[in-house]
């Protein structure tokens, strides 16, 4: 199997997408704020379990690495919640987002607890 296939993986690039199209709306003085850097959390947490799934046959790294994608998720939403509180998102557009990247924490906390269904020899 490859990365691309974890249901993880294909729901953070989904998720990070959507991010994407929505922060483009955000005005010009937030280019190198808040748009850049909820575009690169978000990107962040694919990144992340990219690297963990091909160093699975390290434990630690695996889960240094999931971890990693775990806190970028959570950095994210702080993100969006901020873009809320700007008003650059409505609440529905947030409460949809903030559902989907607590289900992506779920999986990748899912992985985390479970290592050895993706691979990892303990």
């Amino acid at each position: 199997m490859k990365f691309q296939d974890l249901q993880v993986y294909i729901k953070s690039v989904d998720l990070a997408m959507e991010i994407f199209e929505l922060s483009k709306a955000f005005p010009k003085s937030e280019t190198y704020a808040l748009t850049d850097q909820i575009r690169q959390s978000s990107r962040s947490v694919s990144a992340n379990i990219a690297e963990a799934y091909r160093k699975r046959r390290y434990p630690k790294h695996f889960t240094s690495k999931m971890t990693d994608s775990d806190a970028e998720n959570s950095e994210t939403q702080t993100w969006l919640e901020f873009a809320l509180k700007c008003n650059y998102i409505e609440a529905e557009s947030y409460q949809n987002l903030i559902e989907r990247s607590n289900e992506v924490g779920k999986l990748i906390n899912f992985m985390i607890s479970n290592p050895e269904k993706f691979g990892v020899k303990i």
